[in-house]
């Protein structure tokens, strides 16, 4: 198949079809690599996998995430992108015009950008395919305030500043935070870690591994653990669990071909979407590690689109 683009978006988060909308409506014809089950996630990326989402403006109702990407996928297609449901395997940013490796063929791009998204970690244990998202959550800022944890005891797992702050955020919700860290000291920041011994909503277990996800068939119900010093075992009733081990850049594909960080998440400029290799853009949480959301991923579609515009037109010019 194959062909020539002014414009190629990889990735159809909220980053992706952001800028696809932005970039349709520049006439610029963009052309979506949507991706089949990229990084284990449906089309449409992470909020896929999220239940009711009440934090993104413009939705006073709850919607969910399937629905939300829904609508900008539709929003995508009218506004004149084309979308093809393949993954991209392969890249050679060295070219110009750039080479795209995908399922149906070779395609070739004056400008790219990639907004493939980062993948939450996410433990294998007894359990947890059954009860994710019937109680077991990665994003504790985009489901702590669902009905079904109000009040209700939670588990977060993890030790660094992200377990931290989601330990934290969780306690204007449940009754009371356990937090399970394997070893006997915390990874976060000094000021975090304080933040989290002083809050009297949050018990730290320390040493403790989580073993198995309980539940009783329709949702989660308790987490059994030990501790990986005593190998004493106990269980934690619990109507929600947080991972907050970490994401995964989807970047295996990118690798020798832009500058990367120590994780692999794409090095932008400050501030903006400009990448290490010109004409190359990068949106949403494949470069961005901090805030993650859906609105601030739509928000840097919109950069990148536009300051692909004007690199396009400065080409030209």
């Amino acid at each position: 198949m194959g062909s020539h683009e002014k414009i190629i978006i990889i990735g159809s988060g909220p980053a992706g079809h952001t800028a696809a909308i932005y970039s349709a409506r520049a006439m610029l014809s963009p052309l979506m690599f949507e991706g089949f089950m990229a990084g284990g996630v449906a089309a449409g990326g992470q909020l896929t996998t999220t239940t009711e989402i009440e934090n993104f403006p413009g939705f006073p109702e709850p919607i969910t995430g399937p629905e939300l990407m829904e609508k900008m996928r539709e929003q995508s297609l009218k506004t004149g992108t084309r979308i093809l449901t393949e993954t991209v395997h392969r890249i050679d940013l060295k070219q110009r015009p750039f080479v795209i490796e995908a399922d149906s063929g070779t395609y070739t791009a004056d400008a790219l950008i990639i907004a493939t998204g980062a993948t939450a970690k996410k433990m294998e244990l007894p359990g947890v395919d059954q009860y994710w998202q019937r109680g077991i959550s990665a994003c504790a800022v985009c489901d702590g305030a669902l009905p079904v944890f109000r009040n209700k005891p939670l588990v977060v797992i993890g030790g660094g500043d992200s377990a931290a702050e989601e330990a934290t955020y969780l306690t204007k919700y449940g009754s009371t935070v356990h937090l399970l860290v394997r070893r006997g000291e915390m990874r976060a920041s000094k000021a975090m870690q304080k933040r989290v011994m002083e809050n009297p909503k949050i018990t730290i277990h320390w040493h403790t591994e989580a073993k198995e996800v309980l539940g009783d068939g329709r949702l989660l119900t308790a987490v059994k653990v030990f501790n990986n010093q005593t190998q004493a075992e106990a269980t934690i009733e619990a109507s929600g669990l947080f991972f907050a081990i970490g994401h995964k850049p989807n970047t295996d594909f990118l690798v020798g071909q832009i500058d990367l960080d120590d994780s692999g998440y794409i090095l932008t400029q400050p501030g903006t979407p400009i990448t290490s290799v010109e004409g190359v853009f990068a949106a949403g949480d494949v470069q961005d590690k901090v805030w993650r959301q859906a609105v601030t991923a739509a928000g840097s579609g919109c950069m990148a689109a536009l300051a692909a515009e004007r690199w396009l037109e400065a080409q030209h010019s």
